[in-house]
């Protein structure tokens, strides 16, 4: 994507209006509720476009990404527990977290832009901790990933997928029989 697309979408601190329907973003609370806020927004946003089929891991690259932005841009490692009423509203000009979908076939690009300037580090993986595999999901389930930083402050980080609009159902088999599955 071209660096003026990234600046229409995340340099604006209110909600986008959609002028273009393959472009779609969503304001999120600084709050844990946040992440199922962004899910449900991608799963919306994929079914319309007929691209429910990716829901799966567009879904759980988003989820990562919010997460970052709430534990490393917010800096609420456990965001869970911190009451509503105590989260201070932002500053004035300051860059919220948003989530952004943009359909250009073959290709959906995820993006979740923050306040912080810091980009994103993959640390290496520690399959006893808590924490810390989250952009090596990004990586795994996604075609390519990176970040840009943003004029002024914050940053957007960002995750493409293939994606192509999927077919109508077939028609159904006059008698399709039993289908057993194994494990």
């Amino acid at each position: 994507m071209s660096a003026p697309l990234w600046e229409e979408l995340f340099m604006s601190t209110g909600t986008v209006l959609a002028t273009d329907p393959h472009v779609v973003s969503c304001t999120l609370a600084p709050r844990f509720e946040a992440v199922r806020t962004a899910r449900e927004f991608t799963r919306r946003s994929l079914d319309a476009w007929g691209l429910g089929e990716i829901f799966d891991d567009v879904a759980l690259v988003a989820s990562e990404l919010v997460t970052n932005a709430l534990r490393h841009a917010l800096g609420q490692h456990e965001p869970s527990r911190v009451p509503a009423q105590a989260v201070p509203a932002p500053a004035a000009g300051a860059l919220p977290i948003r989530i952004s979908l943009v359909h250009r076939t073959p290709q959906v690009v995820c993006a979740v832009s923050d306040p912080s300037s810091a980009g994103p580090i993959a640390r290496e993986a520690d399959f006893v901790a808590e924490s810390g595999r989250g952009l090596h999901l990004v990586d795994s389930f996604s075609r390519s990933w990176g970040w840009h930083p943003l004029a002024g402050a914050g940053k957007v980080v960002w995750a493409v997928f293939d994606a192509r609009e999927s077919a109508p159902d077939p028609e159904p088999l006059p008698n399709p029989g039993r289908h057993r599955r194994s494990a």
